[in-house]
């Protein structure tokens, strides 16, 4: 998993626990230089001494729902770097209400302002990347298994992360002639930040281990791993996959 020489964005950490740190530990150790985004004001004093821990110099607000500020991240790295090797986007959000109830009863706004969020944004940040992935590359996203089966309290969120699964594929048709590849990482349930929202989540974790293969939880290490081979030349013929990290729960019935 050599990334020497590679230049890579990361978007989505909001601490030490999060997905995006331990995919963006892994791209460092690789040997990556990463531009690393934070959401807020609130949320930079716990990101930026992360990124800089990591070496990053370009650390940027990034909130895809303020007008500009996803632009803003692509124009400093044009600027900066002139190329990008890889993306990863790891955000999602839905409103608690909507989130925490049934989806026959969600709300327009909750619904479009998820999907905004956790699905739309991708897609404007790999029309943001390609051209400045002249030499090919890799885009990743961050899904999870209730795309794709009901899992209880998980609600709203399924068709959500569906179509981002569903965006993973038409993208790598789309951008696989330009050597593009896209990929979405399937965790299995990991316990940061964004998951303590999903009502009952000890219950999953617990049911998941109890249930897995491997009789255990993947870590934020583990989907790190994945996610530094994808971006790597290793991994060139790869493309539009979901790829699970999760000990093998998904294959149970």
């Amino acid at each position: 998993m050599n990334l020497a020489n590679k230049k890579g964005l990361v978007v989505g950490i909001a601490n030490d626990d999060s997905i995006a740190y331990g995919c963006a530990r892994a791209f460092r150790d690789a040997g990556a230089d990463l531009a690393i985004t934070f959401l807020n004001a609130k949320a930079e004093p716990h990101v930026r001494p992360l990124a800089e821990s990591l070496g990053s110099t370009i650390v940027m607000p990034c909130d895809v729902r303020q007008e500009g500020q996803v632009e803003a991240v692509f124009e400093r790295i044009t600027a900066e770097w002139g190329k990008l090797d890889f993306v990863l986007h790891s955000i999602a959000f839905a409103p608690k209400d909507d989130l925490q109830g049934r989806l026959v009863d969600c709300s327009r706004e909750g619904f479009a302002m998820a999907m905004e969020v956790s699905c739309h944004s991708f897609i404007r940040m790999a029309r943001l990347a390609e051209p400045l992935m002249k030499d090919g590359g890799c885009l990743q996203t961050v899904t999870f298994f209730g795309s794709e089966r009901v899992v209880e309290h998980y609600n709203m969120m399924g068709p959500v992360k569906a179509a981002l699964e569903s965006s993973v594929r038409y993208l790598a048709a789309e951008l696989g002639v330009k050597g593009i590849r896209v990929h979405a990482l399937s965790p299995g349930p990991l316990m940061t930040r964004a998951a303590s929202g999903i009502g009952h989540f000890d219950a999953l974790l617990t049911r998941a281990k109890e249930r897995s293969p491997e009789r255990m939880l993947a870590s934020i290490e583990d989907v790190g791993n994945v996610a530094a081979f994808l971006a790597s030349d290793g991994a060139r013929s790869l493309t539009g996959n979901v790829e699970y990290i999760d000990a093998g729960y998904h294959i149970m019935a």
